[in-house]
């Protein structure tokens, strides 16, 4: 199996190169960090003046990477957006939007919901499916789902949302990935209903998982609690400068999708031509299931190549796109050795 210890349990997260250079010391070199869902091409960073590293944030462009946000995600309004330090710091916050209860966390999916819904006081329970939330006061599921890709359809959504309703419980749809999902699966333009929150990460699509900066959409209510537990000066200067003029950036977006799509499916040909089953993903990342799991693991770390395993699966792994040429020809000669 693959080893799994201590500080190294983040690893299942994806990113970390500092793990896998301690689980295969003397890799080749350079690692091809392939474990994220993060765009590898991203988007183009402009020189900003030193001032706005220097100054504290202020609230018009605060209020100006909310009118962008709102606009790109289809929100109502900027007094339904919340700007944050990424999304990860929001999810403890939106868990306690509901009352303290029972926490229904998708399964398969992603970890970190479940702890956030503990540290917000409620007893977590795995569901299958989301019709089995049965009297949760919390749900949180993941549209598209991480790491199957899996959709879920907004007429879906929002039955389960009125059902919570009923007992004053929150619906939390995390859409880290809906940037490359169906623009109709969105429940951003549903907000508005009051228990539903959707949470949507910046740095995937475009490649800036370093700036932190991601967002909950939510009713105005809901959305002024989460803005007062941030506090002021959540988000830095360069990050509402970047978040703005990128949400804005309609040509690259409509680029970038396309080419998202296309790098996915040259990866699933990759794949699927040496015996390996596509069973997921978003054009973002495929997963994988095979029985050599963990034995491609072991090759493809000791060859430099970092992919996502799962403790709780052995049996799948998940891979994201490669950044260029050079790194394609090497996924694709280390995916040929080991066959």
């Amino acid at each position: 199996m693959i080893p799994l210890s201590g500080d190294d349990e983040k690893l299942f997260h994806g990113g970390d190169l500092g793990a896998a250079r301690r689980l295969f010391p003397g890799a080749v070199e350079p690692f091809i960090d392939l474990s994220t869902g993060i765009n590898p091409n991203p988007y183009p960073v402009p020189r900003f003046p030193a001032a706005l590293f220097a100054r504290l944030p202020d609230p018009a462009s605060m209020n100006a990477l909310a009118q962008a946000a709102a606009r790109a995600y289809g929100a109502a309004s900027a007094a339904h957006v919340v700007p944050a330090p990424g999304t990860q710091i929001l999810l403890p916050l939106v868990a306690d939007l509901a009352p303290p209860g029972r926490a229904a966390i998708l399964a398969p999916g992603y970890p970190e919901h479940a702890r956030a819904a503990a540290l917000a006081g409620h007893k977590v329970k795995a569901m299958p499916g989301i019709e089995a939330c049965g009297d949760a006061a919390l749900v949180m599921v993941a549209n598209p789902n991480n790491p199957d890709g899996k959709i879920f359809t907004r007429s879906d959504l929002l039955a389960l949302a009125k059902e919570l309703r009923r007992r004053d419980g929150v619906l939390v749809v995390d859409e880290a990935f809906m940037d490359v999902g169906p623009r109709d699966a969105s429940l951003a333009a549903d907000v508005a209903c009051g228990n539903v929150v959707v949470l949507r990460s910046f740095g995937k699509f475009f490649g800036l998982a370093g700036l932190r900066l991601g967002f909950a959409l939510a009713a105005p209510p809901l959305a002024a609690r989460l803005g007062a537990a941030l506090g002021p000066w959540a988000v830095s200067g360069p990050a509402l400068a970047v978040g703005t003029r990128a949400l804005a950036d309609t040509i690259w977006i409509g680029r970038t999708r396309q080419r998202l799509d296309a790098a996915a499916q040259r990866l699933d040909g990759v794949l699927s031509g040496l015996a390996l089953a596509v069973v997921g993903g978003t054009s973002l990342f495929r997963l994988v299931q095979t029985p050599a799991a963990n034995a491609l693991f072991q090759h493809l770390g000791h060859s430099g190549i970092w992919v996502r395993a799962f403790p709780d699966n052995a049996s799948w792994l998940r891979f994201g796109l490669p950044a260029n040429e050079r790194e394609w020809r090497r996924l694709k000669t280390a995916l040929l050795a080991f066959w």
